[in-house]
This record gives structure tokens, C-alpha cells and sequence, in this order.
């Protein structure tokens, strides 16, 4: 058997190279944790920029892309090099916001060590919901346990946990009566977002069910296509002009919410979104 000596070569350039270019940012990242560390606050939107200079290891892509072609998902790679690259960059994305000031300080004022938080990528495949919601399988202004809360909005669920103005329909069921919620408060949100078939890459940080510390929201989700802002209006929107939809909606909202906590056993903080009247849950975490 021969060899060509040459694309030896190069492959190990390339390898070498990477291995220069991994130690250049992990040194980098350091020098600026120390800054950090001293009070320079402005380090952490250097750390954020830093982040996104991480090139994939092969070894990650071909493990990423048997996880997620098993699961079903679209390979981005597929679709070509531009493709997995986008996918790539919303990763570093979210690995970088656990460098946003909202988080940094968050930490600092609950006595954390910033160290201590590790940060996880979810891969999920989007779907181009109808309606968003959350849900508190306790209602979280009374205490009421035997009372879920939840809030709902047009489109995908970044309009309700992201920083956009107006109101989410609001209600509350109790448990032993999910055939009849009573809405609490009437949506105002003028936008909400839809997008294409795609891929989501949500954060999942051990901040996020540390005990006495509601670490949820803190971090970044960040979709590997831009999502399409449309301005509804909810007047002619049969979650508010239809009664038996609307009762079919927030019952099978708070249906759901039911059945996580008592497979839990514990109070839950629900993220879902419904498509085609189906209910489809995105994540849960403890209620804090």
C-alpha cells in the first residue's frame, strides 16, 4: 500500500493548526476571566466575542451528526458547509451567553460562583407553533398548589420569555377542574414570531434548578434561522372570539402541565408550544 506523503503532511497541518488555534482562544479566555475576576466588566462581552472564535472539533461534528440524524433531525451539513456553519455559530451562541451581564450579576447577587455554572446545548427541531405557552403547575402570586398558571401567545414562545412588549393571555385551572380555566388577562403582544422548518439550540445550565436561584430565562436560545416577525391581532384570533377553542386550548394547556407534575412530583415550570390543537412540550424544570 502506498501513501502520499504530501496529504500526510497536510493533515497534520491542519490538525496541528487547530490545536494552535483551540490554545490561542482557551489562553485568551483565560486572560479575560482574570479581568473579570478583577471587576472589568467590560471583559464579558470580550469573553462572549472570544467564544464565538471556537472552531467544532471533528470529533463533535460526527458525533452531533449520528445524535441528531438518529433523532430524526435534519443534519444542517447537508444543505452544505454555509449551512453547518450557521448551525455552529448559534452553538458558540449559546455557550457565550453565559457571559450576558443579566446572568454574570445574577449570580453575583445570589452568591454564586460564576465557575460553577456549566453550560449545555439542547438541540431541538423547531416547530412553527400556532401558540407558545409556559406554564406554573403552582400559581406563583397566590401559592395555590392546587391552581396552575399559565400564559400564551401567538407564534413561538421567544415573544413570551424574551423581552417584547405587551401582554400574553393569561389563565388559571384547578387541577381537579381542567375542563374550566378562567382567563385572567387578554394578550396585547402587537408581534409574534414564526419561522420555517429549522433547528433550535436552547441553553441548559446547572443555574437553571439550583435551589433558591431561578436561573431560567437567563440564557440564550438561539435558532439556526431568523425567525419572521408578523403583527397579529388578536381580536380575530379564535383563542379569543371562540369559545369552545379557546376551552379546548387552555384545557389541554393545563392538562398537560397536570399530568408533568405528577410525573415529577414536584411544582413545574412548563415551556410548550400547540400545532394543529396538539400540545408539544419543549422543557420543564423544577418551579422555583
Amino acid at each position: 500500500m502506498g501513501f502520499d506523503i504530501t496529504t500526510l503532511a497536510s493533515d497534520w497541518d491542519v490538525k496541528i493548526l487547530r490545536a494552535l488555534s483551540a490554545f490561542r482562544v482557551v489562553e485568551k479566555l483565560q486572560i479575560l476571566k482574570k479581568k473579570l475576576g478583577e471587576g472589568d466588566f467590560d471583559a464579558l462581552g470580550e469573553i462572549r466575542q472570544t467564544v464565538l472564535q471556537l472552531a467544532a472539533p471533528p470529533e463533535l461534528v460526527k458525533e452531533l451528526k449520528t445524535k441528531m440524524l438518529s433523532s430524526g433531525m435534519p443534519w444542517p451539513g447537508d444543505e452544505g458547509e454555509q449551512r453547518w456553519e450557521q448551525a455552529w455559530t448559534a452553538i458558540k451562541k449559546v455557550w457565550a451567553s453565559k457571559w450576558n451581564e443579566r446572568a454574570y450579576f445574577s449570580t453575583r447577587k445570589a452568591k454564586l460562583d460564576h465557575e460553577y455554572l456549566c453550560m449545555a446545548v439542547l438541540v431541538q427541531e423547531v416547530i412553527n407553533a400556532d401558540y407558545a405557552f409556559v406554564i406554573h403547575t403552582t400559581n406563583p402570586s397566590s401559592g395555590d398548589s392546587s391552581e396552575i398558571y399559565a400564559e400564551v401567545v401567538k407564534g413561538l414562545g421567544e415573544t413570551l420569555v424574551g423581552a417584547y412588549p405587551g401582554r400574553a393571555l393569561s389563565f388559571i385551572c384547578k387541577k381537579n377542574n381542567l375542563s374550566s380555566p378562567q382567563v385572567l388577562g387578554y394578550p396585547s403582544k402587537p408581534i409574534a414570531l414564526f419561522i420555517r422548518r429549522s433547528i433550535i439550540f436552547r441553553s441548559d445550565s446547572n443555574g437553571e434548578d439550583l435551589e433558591g436561584y431561578a436561573g431560567a430565562g437567563l440564557y440564550d436560545s438561539v435558532p439556526m434561522d431568523e425567525e419572521e416577525k408578523v403583527v397579529v391581532d388578536y381580536s380575530c384570533d379564535p383563542l379569543l372570539n371562540d369559545g369552545k377553542f379557546q376551552q379546548s386550548i387552555l384545557s389541554g394547556i393545563a392538562g398537560a402541565g397536570k399530568a408533568i407534575e405528577e410525573l415529577y412530583r414536584s411544582p413545574q415550570d412548563i415551556e410548550g408550544v400547540i400545532r394543529d390543537g396538539k400540545v408539544y412540550v419543549v422543557q420543564t424544570r423544577p418551579q422555583m
